[in-house]
């Protein structure tokens, strides 16, 4: 027996085996590609930049969201044979007011920075006032960790490297 519950926002169905031996009557509308609810791309019908696209990830909004619908605009707009070569200005005019506010777009160093230390993985690179000495032959020395090493072989020298 079939039968049909509303559950908040929610309608349930629950159909019989021989509910699903009788081929579907339902009639598929067409997508109007007009409709703002429907998900349209960076890039709509009519050519234009959808600013609304969640691939954009905010970029359009935002302290310089003009500046970046700017020089988007000018790149995708572009007709150079470089496309966009015409357009570095407004780049750089985005990246200047990006700058002024790095909690917002941070750069990519930081971003690297930031997450090492959120995971508190730390640089084996040693620094300066460092324990290490500096190195003093041009190519750096590279070493095994014990486990790596089988018994009958010798640990690497200055002219060895462990594979």
């Amino acid at each position: 027996m079939s039968y049909c519950r509303q559950e908040g926002k929610d309608r349930i169905i629950f159909v019989t085996k021989e509910d699903h031996e009788t081929p579907s009557n339902a009639e598929l509308i067409a997508e109007d590609p007009d409709d703002p609810y429907e998900e349209q791309g960076l890039i709509l019908p009519n050519g234009d930049i959808n600013w609304n696209c969640p691939c954009l990830g905010g970029m359009a909004s935002g302290p310089c969201g003009s500046q970046f619908k700017e020089a988007f605009s000018c790149f995708h707009y572009s007709k150079e044979e470089v496309k966009g070569s015409e357009c570095i200005d407004h780049f750089r005019n985005m990246q200047e007011c990006m700058q002024r506010y790095p909690e917002l777009y941070p750069q990519e160093e930081e971003k690297e920075s930031s997450s090492q230390a959120e995971s508190g993985s730390v640089s084996t690179a040693p620094t300066e006032g460092s324990a290490f000495p500096p190195e003093t032959d041009s190519s750096p020395a590279i070493s095994a960790p014990e486990s790596a090493v089988s018994p009958d072989s010798t640990s690497p020298t200055d002219n060895q490297t462990a594979s």
